[in-house]
């Protein structure tokens, strides 16, 4: 079973890093950039039994070790189709 997680910043934390990459997007012309927030994305191939049990050990694992849950979110996609977010 391969699957995507997703992590980005909560809403109302600063982005330093995307802060930057706004500044430089400007200077190059492109001045028609809002904003810029910059996430993970971590690929994941596991060998599950079925897809509900993989979708309890990401959810673990984002919880536990992949995500900082306090100013990220995140969300995951089981390469079938599924998704699943917090």
């Amino acid at each position: 079973m391969k699957a995507k997680v997703y992590i980005t910043l909560k809403n109302g934390i600063l982005d330093p890093q995307g802060k930057a990459i706004q500044n430089s997007l400007n200077t190059l012309g492109h001045n028609e950039i809002q904003e810029v927030r910059v996430g993970k994305i971590i690929e994941i191939t596991m060998d599950t039994l079925s897809k509900g049990e993989g979708e309890i050990k990401l959810k673990a694992m984002c919880e536990k070790l992949l995500a900082n849950t306090v100013i990220e979110d995140y969300r995951f996609e089981i390469e079938n189709g599924a998704k699943s977010e917090k």
